[in-house]
This record gives C-alpha cells, structure tokens and sequence, in this order.
C-alpha cells in the first residue's frame, strides 16, 4: 500500500505517490497552474513489475503547461533509476491544466514535478 500527495508550485511542486487519496494544492497566488478541477486527472498506477520488485524511487518531471491548459511537451530531469517507475510517471503529461497566469494572462510555462514512488 502507499500513499499519495499532490502539491504544486510553478517551480517545484512536489507529487507522492498514493492508492488513498489526490490532494492538490497551490502556493503562489500568481504565477501558478493548477489542475483543471472540470478534468479528470488520474495519478499513475503503481507498475504491476515494480511492486513485485519492491522498486522505489523519485522521478523529477518538466512539463511544458501550453495556454489551453494540455501539456505541450514534457521530459524526465532525473530517473528514478527504474524504467517502469519513470515511464508510468509519463501519465501525468495526460493531465490538462488551468496555465500559468502572469500580468492576468495566460502563460506557456515549464513546470518541475518530484513524484515519489514509495511502497508502505
């Protein structure tokens, strides 16, 4: 079993894993994307592979947030150093967003995520 926390920041927003619960929060008042609350945005299954394994880790993700609120690119900083683990984080570029806001606009902006895969 594991647990599963969402907060988010322009910067670093930090992503937990967890089968229980998808909180999200936003710091900043500006200069913040957020989830799309009118879209659905599942968190990634923990692999079948990994869980039997017992692999652990962090990946660090960037995703490029596009003025719709879909992400328009997004790429692995740092591996978990398991390949199953940084490829299910990839389902997190599937999310929409509500975009970067800067000036009241709408901004396309990089944002970095740490998700933790973590077995309880």
């Amino acid at each position: 079993m594991s647990t599963f926390t969402f907060a988010f920041t322009r910067l670093y927003p930090i992503f937990a894993v967890s089968l229980l619960c998808l909180t999200l929060n936003a710091v900043a008042a500006d200069n913040q994307a957020t989830l799309d609350p009118k879209a659905s945005c599942d968190k990634p299954d923990y692999p079948r592979a990994s869980l039997v394994n017992e692999e652990q880790g962090t990946v660090i993700l960037s995703l490029q947030i596009a003025v719709d609120g879909k992400v328009a690119d997004s790429k692995i900083e740092k591996s978990s150093g398991f390949k199953n683990l940084d490829k299910a984080t990839m389902k997190l570029a599937l999310c929409k967003f509500k975009p970067l806001i800067k000036d009241g606009k709408p901004e396309q902006a990089w944002a970095k995520f740490e998700y933790v895969w973590k077995l309880d």
